[in-house]
């Protein structure tokens, strides 16, 4: 169960990775809400909308891409739109945060994880501007993560665009607060989806983490849901250019 924002209901929401991991339950909190949900991902998702059809009497609209292909980015938000219409809500959502070390990064490694990690975040705040100041307003909600606050080794390009995103969200909250668009980030401490459980999880890696948290429960996916919620509604309406962090206390432990 999650909060109720009566705001978000008939919102035309656009998802970024929408069909799995944390974005798959944002897409099932946007559509509780009665929002109309489009999301991008480049595996099929139609056994997952076929289960949220079944769920909340509504089918999410899947497009199929890369957001790495920035023109194809861009038409599936136009599609979005002309089928919801004009995006209010923007989560840019999907990451990747492969495991690497600064000796063996070639330059085709670093475009790549800054055109999954940053640079589709910029190109989708790009376009849905127009739509967003035609209609009033809008919400932005960029997904950075901890990782960068806390000076991590293991993926320096993904920390580096994490730290990018921040200060991407600061100038564009900004540029664009007299259109009242808000663009906010939402930095997650570890999420144990089940890729993170695949890739990356150990149990002595996770206890040690835990023993940073101030809160000593693992973090789930569903737990990013309402804050998210709570920065796309009204509820948040005087927030823009914020980063928050919903980690368990680490960051505040150090």
């Amino acid at each position: 169960m999650y909060a109720n924002y009566p705001d978000l209901k008939g919102a035309s929401v656009y998802i970024t990775g929408g069909g799995s991991g944390i974005g798959a339950f944002l897409t099932d909190g946007f559509l509780a809400q009665g929002a109309k949900v489009a999301f991008i991902g480049r595996s099929d998702a139609t056994s997952f909308c076929d289960t949220m059809e079944q769920k909340h009497g509504r089918r999410p609209l899947f497009l199929h891409g890369d957001i790495t292909d920035i023109p194809l980015l861009k038409r599936t938000m136009d599609e979005a739109a002309e089928a919801h219409g004009p995006i209010t809500v923007l989560v840019n959502n999907a990451a990747n945060d492969q495991r690497h070390s600064t000796e063996e990064v070639t330059e085709d490694f670093w475009d790549w994880a800054q055109a999954v990690n940053l640079k589709a975040y910029f190109f989708a705040c790009q376009h849905v501007v127009a739509g967003m100041r035609a209609a009033g307003g809008g919400s932005i909600i960029n997904f950075t993560s901890i990782s960068y606050m806390m000076g991590n080794a293991g993926y320096p390009a993904y920390t580096t665009a994490n730290s990018g995103i921040n200060g991407m969200t600061r100038s564009l909250a900004r540029e664009f607060g007299p259109d009242r668009i808000r663009v906010n980030a939402i930095a997650p401490g570890w999420v144990l989806t089940d890729k993170q459980k695949e890739m990356w999880v150990t149990p002595e890696g996770l206890a040690a983490h835990l023993d940073r948290q101030c809160l000593k429960e693992e973090l789930a996916p569903e737990d990013m849901v309402d804050p998210v919620l709570f920065l796309a509604s009204k509820a948040s309406k005087a927030m823009t250019g914020q980063a928050l962090v919903v980690d368990g206390g680490v960051v505040v432990s150090g």
